[in-house]
This record gives C-alpha cells, sequence and structure tokens, in this order.
C-alpha cells in the first residue's frame, strides 16, 4: 500500500452532499483529511465519515472567528503543512503529485504556495473573463497563517465561512506550477445564490471600509491591496453594472469564452448592481 503524503486537508462545509464525494476522492492521497461543517442537513457529514475523514460539526457564535479561521486556531493538526480545499474543488493527480513532492522533499525556501483555479461555469471552463488566472493562497504551514479580519465589520451577512478574505502568511510565497479546478457554478441558479450572499459581504465593506485597509491590510499582497482601492475608487463612477460587464466582456475577453462569457459577464454586471443597491440600502438604515 503506497503511503499516504504527510499533509492536512481542511474542507469547509455546510450542505454540500452533492459536492463532497468527489472532493474527498481527489484528496485522498493526504494523510490527514478534516471535513468541518456547519450542520448540515443533506448527508454531508454521513458521506465525509463514510469516507474515512475526521468531520467536526461546527458551532458558530456570530462572531469572529469565522469556520476556516477557527479549524486552524482550534483543530489538532498532524502535519505543519495544510491545504484548504472547498467542497466544490479539485485537486488534479498533477497537483497532488506536486504537493507530495514539496511536503516530502524536506527544506523548502517557502513558507506558503498560490495555487491557480480553472473555474467552471455551465459545463465549461472560464478561460477568459478575468477568471483566469486565479491564483489563491491555499497551501501553506498552518502555524504562519490565518485568514484576515476587516475593521469596522462586525457582520457580514454572508455566513460562518470566510468567503473573499484573503490568508495573511507570515513567511516568502512562491506558486505550484499545477491548476486546481473549481466547479463553483454548474448553473446560474447556484451563481445567483452564492453572489447574493457575496453582494451582502461586498456591500457591508463598502459601506464600513470606505477606503480604509483590513486590519492586516499590510500583509496582503501590493497587487491585492491595489484592486481593492481601485474597486473602492470605483465607487464613485456612474452606471457601474454596465461599466463591470464591460470590463469583464471586452477588456478581459468574456467575448472569447462564447456564449458561456456572455452569460457570465451579464450576471457580473448584475452582481455589481446588488453590490451598489445594498450598500445604499445600508447607509440609508444608518442615516434614518
Amino acid at each position: 500500500m503506497t503511503p499516504r503524503s504527510p499533509l492536512s486537508i481542511l474542507i469547509p462545509t455546510r450542505n454540500e452532499g452533492a459536492n463532497i464525494e468527489d472532493c474527498l476522492k481527489s484528496c485522498s492521497f493526504a494523510d490527514e483529511i478534516t471535513v468541518v461543517d456547519s450542520s448540515s442537513t443533506d448527508g454531508t457529514q454521513e458521506i465525509a465519515r463514510r469516507m474515512g475523514a475526521n468531520v467536526i460539526d461546527f458551532k458558530w457564535n456570530g462572531q469572529f472567528p469565522k469556520k476556516k479561521n477557527w479549524a486552524l486556531e482550534n483543530v489538532p493538526w498532524r502535519h505543519e503543512w495544510l491545504f484548504i480545499l472547498d467542497a466544490d474543488e479539485r485537486i488534479t493527480p498533477e497537483l497532488a503529485v506536486e504537493l507530495n513532492a514539496i511536503v516530502s522533499g524536506g527544506k523548502t525556501d517557502f513558507e506558503g504556495y498560490y495555487v491557480n483555479r480553472r473555474f467552471y461555469f455551465l459545463d465549461g471552463w472560464i478561460r477568459h473573463c478575468g477568471y483566469y488566472p486565479s491564483w489563491n493562497l491555499r497551501f501553506f504551514r498552518h502555524a504562519l497563517g490565518r485568514y484576515e479580519e476587516f475593521e469596522g465589520v462586525s457582520s457580514t451577512d454572508s455566513g460562518d465561512n470566510e468567503v473573499h478574505e484573503h490568508v495573511i502568511l507570515r513567511g516568502p510565497t512562491s506558486r505550484l506550477r499545477h491548476d486546481m479546478e473549481h466547479f463553483a457554478f454548474p448553473t446560474i441558479d447556484i451563481w445567483v445564490e452564492k453572489h447574493n450572499r457575496y453582494s451582502n459581504w461586498e456591500a457591508r465593506l463598502l459601506v464600513s471600509q470606505q477606503g480604509k485597509r483590513s486590519a492586516v491590510g499590510a500583509a496582503i499582497k501590493p497587487s491585492l491591496a491595489r484592486k481593492r482601492w481601485l474597486k473602492h475608487q470605483a465607487e464613485k463612477l456612474p452606471f457601474r453594472p454596465t461599466l463591470r460587464f464591460l470590463y469583464h466582456y471586452i477588456f478581459r475577453g468574456g467575448f472569447l469564452d462564447g456564449y458561456r462569457g456572455f452569460v457570465l459577464c451579464r450576471l457580473m454586471g448584475f452582481y455589481e448592481f446588488l453590490n451598489v443597491s445594498k450598500a445604499r440600502e445600508i447607509r440609508r438604515k444608518i442615516e434614518a
């Protein structure tokens, strides 16, 4: 029997019964797999246990930390290297080999690695629209990394799991050569449901931050800090939903993805409309 990689994997879930089995199969090479679940009612926990994962039923108190940071702090991880994987994501065989080589190869000059993600929408890989490349820090020494918390945002209205927050890592990073797959939006209905929640986060951040950085903002990548600054500056522009559609469809090449690209870019314009409208609604309540 081939020994498993000395690697821990964290999978945060809530009602992921349709995804969790394929997700767990993709990371079966790892020695430790822990599913931190928010009291799912669709059999997610039962499937995960049947497949040999360690399952923790997470009860959120409505405050920080949320699920991923809680797991980083409280789970007694067996290994120092951790990969954070969502239930709708898959580790490809090539990426598994690369991860195993890093954790089994002894000394490395880096404390964490960014992984590129291939997004699938309407049964196809979105190669443009600003969705690829999509680098995210997911693989790192767990003792050195935590998700950021934003100043003045006590409630994001986006649930108990970190949504767009990024990992702040103490130490140098690099990039992995191989991609992972992200089946986040198999249908338009799922896209709308998720982005309705995401827009709660975006709206509260727009209102609460007003150009501020996160509490650990100095530690995030300069490119990410610049992107957030530009987003705040863009808040002053008129016709933002239309501009966002044009940005993704024309400037980021969404037209090259055909019908999928057109639909996704139109949805991104709608997402911007939700962000702006919800932010205005919050401000009106504050000023009332």
